[in-house]
């Protein structure tokens, strides 16, 4: 499968954006997906998740109320909408995806198996 992520870019803080992560020589419907974000020089963080099914989704908690991580599987894409960015959102971020079909959502890298290449988030103050 590959993953490609699209839809950074510079925003004012207060604002939104909406990345997305299109998947391609693989079916979305069978990948729980997530999308990390990391500054250079520090480890990737995991900022949010849903799991196959879509049933389960999970947020870091300094992005709960303010991000929502969502599925199409018609379009084989996940999107992530980013609401009330703050100077410290500003990152690359990274799409990943699991084939395993579990009903919780992993927070840590080394759980996904497929990358995308990144997209910036630059948020100004």
């Amino acid at each position: 499968v590959q993953l490609q992520a699209s839809g950074g870019g510079l925003v004012q803080a207060g604002g939104s954006l909406r990345v997305s992560c299109a998947v391609s020589r693989g079916t979305l419907s069978t990948y729980s997906m997530a999308w990390f974000r990391q500054i250079p020089g520090k480890e990737r963080e995991f900022v949010a998740g849903i799991t196959w099914s879509g049933r389960t989704t999970s947020y870091v908690s300094s992005v709960k109320g303010r991000f929502t991580i969502s599925r199409d599987n018609a379009k084989n894409t996940v999107y992530l909408q980013m609401n009330s960015l703050k100077p410290e959102d500003t990152a690359g971020y990274y799409c990943a995806a699991d084939r395993s079909l579990r009903t919780v959502v992993i927070t840590t890298p080394s759980g996904y198996e497929y990358w995308g290449q990144g997209t910036q988030v630059t948020v100004s103050s």
